[in-house]
């Protein structure tokens, strides 16, 4: 087996750059596969991370799908808001060790508003450390941005900006009650780098002269005079729940499902989550598809050239048969060539992902807070390495056997 190996090495060099170009194009391979199953994974953890410290998400009865979707996502409108009252008992109930309450439905130049407490800062990523400049909101009209809104829109700790009443373009602003960034968020890769966050006061006060979704005829409040008014919130859309302990998540649940004064319903957002990814995961599913034809591409590209060269190497293969050398071990020859061709574009695409990640991964957390950390191949990334290991061996089997069946028919004839 030495002598084979040393033998398949020396044939495969004397034909070293026709074959690089197949070691080059089974390393492309490998790379997008591993590329597309390291950013499909990192990116589910960051779906996963959006509600990371959420025990139970509360809001008024409708599909567990389109709660998760409006109160964490920003995405559509919620059926109904839930009162303050029930936000309140939900506070006391002796399993809940802490809610975080979120008020939607206004926006900032395409980016969602999101009403809440301070508390929002401490909870929703498990006390982790939001904020990467300025400080919390703390006065009636203090706003604390979003990684994404900052950088897009050219803002700054000390900024005013206007909201504006609902999410559709034309929508009309509350230009008369401005706001003053007085912090930015770090980017997490979750909506809430694009999400302008404010109290829940605020959003009470920007609205005093509003009714019905539009503005009474002939109330002008200023400013100013907001804080005469009782600006406790009356209702909210939902409400993030952190439990004391988790085993009681479904007893809490059950207490939600059965509050007498309002509909409401509880879900648990990694199970919420699930359901929604089984519907956009197909999309992830067809890029890694996509991918596997690339490397079965790949790998037919290497059945051709070793096919190709054949008949130019039929003498090679009859001086072996004259010296010795069985038909099987023909075909063990050829089979040791595809393996080490395929290795080496395994290899290498490993080591270009590598590379790849450590040099765009810090851009990528930068940019678009997709966390690519340089780690040990997953159990899947070492399946799939495994499958294009196998399918080149089995690839490098064809021209084998074809080699195995003209060193039966050859010899040192003069026809060669």
């Amino acid at each position: 087996m030495t002598a084979l190996l040393s033998i398949a090495w020396k044939s495969a060099w004397n034909r070293r750059f026709t074959l690089a170009l197949t070691v080059f194009s089974i390393a492309l391979a490998t790379l997008l596969l591993l590329g597309v199953e390291r950013i499909r994974t990192e990116l589910r953890e960051n779906f996963a991370s959006a509600v990371s410290g959420t025990d139970l998400i509360v809001g008024a009865r409708t599909g567990s799908t389109q709660l998760l979707l409006y109160s964490v996502f920003h995405i559509g409108s919620a059926t109904n808001n839930i009162g303050w009252r029930s936000v309140q008992a939900l506070e006391q109930h002796p399993g809940v060790a802490w809610v975080v309450p979120l008020s939607l439905g206004d926006s900032h130049r395409g980016f969602a508003v999101v009403a809440t407490t301070p508390a929002y800062f401490a909870h929703v990523r498990r006390g982790e450390q939001l904020l990467d400049e300025g400080q919390p909101f703390s006065g009636l009209f203090d706003a604390v941005i979003g990684a994404d809104v900052a950088e897009q829109l050219g803002y700054h700790v000390g900024r005013k900006i206007t909201l504006a009443h609902g999410t559709g373009e034309l929508t009309p602003e509350h230009a008369d009650k401005p706001f003053t960034v007085v912090g930015i968020l770090k980017r997490t890769g979750t909506p809430i780098d694009r999400t302008v966050h404010i109290g829940l006061e605020a959003m009470e006060a920007i609205h005093l002269e509003w009714a019905g979704g539009a503005p009474m005829p002939g109330l002008k409040i200023p400013a100013e005079q907001v804080r005469k008014f009782d600006l406790r919130p009356k209702n909210v859309t939902a409400a993030l729940v952190g439990l004391k302990n988790r085993a009681a998540v479904f007893a809490v649940q059950r207490w939600v499902q059965a509050y007498p004064e309002e509909p409401l319903m509880a879900i648990l957002p990694g199970v919420a989550l699930d359901e929604l990814w089984q519907v956009i995961g197909v999309g992830e599913k067809a890029l890694l598809a996509l991918s596997g034809l690339v490397g079965i591409v790949s790998l037919a590209g290497l059945v051709s050239v070793v096919m190709a060269g054949l008949n130019e190497r039929r003498r090679e293969l009859a001086v072996l048969r004259a010296v010795g050398a069985g038909a099987r071990h023909v075909l063990a020859l050829l089979a040791l060539e595809g393996a080490i061709v395929t290795v080496l574009g395994v290899a290498l695409g490993t080591l270009l992902a590598a590379l790849g990640i450590a040099a765009l991964g810090p851009w990528l957390q930068t940019h678009y807070g997709l966390a690519l950390r340089l780690a040990a191949p997953t159990l899947n990334e070492g399946l799939l390495l495994a499958a294009l290991l196998a399918a080149g061996w089995l690839a490098s089997l064809l021209p084998g056997v074809r080699a195995y069946r003209l060193s039966l028919a050859d010899g040192l004839s003069p026809r060669l």
